[in-house]
């Protein structure tokens, strides 16, 4: 689960509790010692985990030039070093269950940089190649290690970036989304539910012969191969 404050998570663990009996838990991944305790508790109560997905909040907007150096740090800890912590304490069980998914969701600018996301595309890069370095060194554990990459999604995210923009560039949210689909091949947003079904692709056995990629979800609009 993701969200910047405690109460929203609390009210979805709440909602969800009753559907599943599926232990649900959260942890600020800024706070690495409390990830560590949380995980290690976690571990010895129900045994290795086989699945990870590495999904934190993206670094603020903004030209590279703008971005203070803790605009930087803070988003290294809770993308990149939340991350390897986590990889730290469950490739273990993985290794021992010769099973192991690690699917981190990061962003197209890993292939080509967004304009105005400066601190966000430099630390989707450092994720994605922590990912393809893990990928080398756990392959012949059974452990998958793959990156989605999210275009134009309709979220939360994607409203504010275009309020964003139409600030930016005075121009109206509508005028922003229409320059957007424009881009796009397949001319829509993308529904979440489309990148969640990549991503359990990627978690099931299905996939064993995938490893330390980079999948776009974005309906073609990445102008790379």
């Amino acid at each position: 689960m993701l969200a910047r404050s405690e109460g929203k998570l609390e009210q979805l663990a709440d909602h969800l509790r009753p559907h599943t009996k599926t232990k649900i838990v959260y942890q600020d991944l800024s706070d690495t010692t409390g990830l560590k305790a949380k995980i290690k508790s976690i571990l010895a109560e129900i045994g290795p985990i086989e699945i990870c997905i590495n999904n934190a909040g993206g670094p603020k907007a903004g030209p590279l030039l703008d971005a203070a150096p803790e605009d930087f740090m803070q988003a290294f800890q809770t993308h990149v070093v939340a991350a390897q912590t986590l990889a730290q304490l469950l490739v273990p069980g993985m290794k021992e269950k010769n099973y192991g998914r690690i699917i981190n969701i990061i962003s197209t600018s890993v292939k080509i940089p967004i304009p105005n996301l400066g601190v966000s595309n430099t630390i989707r890069g450092a994720m994605a190649s922590w990912a393809k370095t893990l990928a080398n060194e756990v392959g012949e554990f059974g452990i998958t290690v793959n990156n989605v990459l999210p275009g134009f999604t309709a979220t939360e995210r994607l409203e504010a970036l275009k309020e964003g923009a139409a600030k930016r560039l005075n121009k109206t949210p509508s005028d922003i989304e229409q320059m957007w689909l424009n881009t796009i091949p397949a001319k829509r947003f993308a529904k979440p539910d489309e990148t969640a079904e990549a991503i359990t692709f990627l978690a099931s056995p299905a996939a064993s012969y995938i490893n330390g990629i980079n999948l776009p979800v974005d309906g073609g609009r990445t102008g790379s191969l």
